[in-house]
């Protein structure tokens, strides 16, 4: 599927052909996943942190044959819900190296946490609050358990995504030391957790930086701890004149700042791992010409890649109906099909689009069926993923059936 093993694989690195194929065969909208680039981008991933534990965030991806593929890779599984814990013991991830990560959770998701904790016992569930660890131990959990520490220090492609000094987001750095010590009388405490943020580039380093050094400080403080987890968020480049990220001397500032600890790093990659191995395909169905713009109007929308129209997210398009033809490039709008201004792929220029062309949408591996949805009751697209020179499906498309089935008095 792609031509060499870059360490970012770029839209025009697709072959238009297979895409086409793919297409054909499945309908679109289509998502799209190449499992072999997954792995080669957890090697690589797992080469710049040799003496690290590489946690994939799920939340990025959850499709199954990514998260078993990972899991034979040896990585570890970052699980943000139970539903996300349950996918990943399912892929055939032990327990050992699964983790969930509460967020001001539901009594529903620590129930069925505890629950899954005890069916598999090595499972760290992370508290990142005082109140999460009270509740844990009144459902008798006794168990591994992280602190999520809130360290003041934030970074990310989008203020919504820029977590670390999101009071939301774990127990204040302060106040940690204290919690720890507390909770040793009931609990295994394993490890502490940070997160910077999401989508984190070159620009933002400083800030993560920053948050390892005050991991490391507090490690040392606390002690006796099995794990340093300093999140994710390693970005990657959706614009094409943006680099890639240069993990070697990412990971080197990293183990450089958190210093001499007797605890493992841990860190946790989500899109890095899956953006760039994924594509969404799409077909044009109509071209509008309007007095401000040539609008491109297609099968996906905000209900089929939501990234767009929540964060401003830029992802690359290509008209792969016109790859080896001689047409001119035009400045034109790609838009959806959702009755919102906000259901737009934005601007982009495009060898001039025509009814019933097939285009590919960039960096789609990451974020992008995870946060579809039923809105304007549109069934959900279908995914496949690739898997050496094999294509199979691996979430059926949504019928209308499907978008009515929990409905109680039709």
């Amino acid at each position: 599927m792609e031509r060499d093993d870059p360490p970012v694989r770029r839209l025009a690195d697709w072959s238009a052909d297979r895409l086409a194929e793919l297409a054909d065969e499945h309908g679109t909208p289509l998502y799209v996943l190449d499992l072999d680039r997954v792995r080669r981008n957890y090697r690589r991933m797992a080469a710049a942190f040799p003496d690290a534990e590489v946690h994939y965030a799920a939340k990025a991806n959850t499709v199954r044959p990514a998260l078993r593929a990972l899991a034979e890779e040896g990585a570890g599984v970052e699980c943000a819900s139970p539903g996300e814990l349950r996918r990943a013991l399912d892929a055939g991830v032990p327990g050992e190296r699964v983790q969930y990560t509460a967020v001001n959770p539901p009594d529903a998701d620590l129930d069925r946490a505890v629950d899954l904790a005890a069916e598999n016992p090595g499972v760290t569930i992370t508290a990142g609050a005082p109140d999460t660890v009270e509740r844990l131990a009144e459902r008798g959990y006794d168990g591994r358990l992280c602190v999520r520490v809130n360290p003041g220090v934030g970074a990310g492609h989008h203020e919504k995504v820029a977590t670390g000094a999101d009071a939301k987001f774990g127990v204040p750095y302060d106040d940690v030391p204290e919690l720890v010590a507390s909770a040793r009388a009931d609990f295994d405490v394993v490890g502490l957790h940070a997160h910077a943020g999401s989508g984190i580039s070159g620009e933002d380093l400083s800030a993560h930086r920053e948050l390892v050094a005050r991991m490391g400080d507090l490690a040392r403080e606390v002690g006796g701890l099995e794990f340093v987890d300093v999140g994710g968020g390693f970005g990657v480049p959706y614009r094409p004149d943006e680099q890639p990220l240069d993990l070697d001397s990412v990971a080197a500032a990293t183990r450089e700042a958190l210093g001499a600890v007797e605890a493992t790093l841990a860190v946790e990659p989500g899109r890095y791992l899956v953006a760039d191995a994924g594509v969404l395909l799409t077909a044009v169905n109509t071209v509008k010409e309007a007095p401000t713009a040539t609008v491109v109007g297609v099968g996906a929308g905000m209900t089929t890649l939501a990234r767009p129209a929540i964060y401003d997210a830029h992802h690359a398009i290509r008209n792969l109906s016109a790859a080896g033809a001689d047409r001119p490039d035009r400045a034109v709008t790609v838009a959806g099909p959702v009755c919102e201004s906000a259901d737009t792929f934005g601007d982009h220029d495009l060898a001039a689009p025509e009814r019933g062309d097939l285009l590919a949408i960039g960096n789609a591996g990451a974020y992008g069926y995870e946060m579809a949805s039923q809105y304007n009751s549109r069934p959900r697209p279908a995914s496949v993923v690739l898997d050496g020179g094999s294509a199979r499906v691996a979430r059926r498309r949504e019928t209308m059936a499907d978008v009515t089935r929990m409905e109680t008095n039709r």
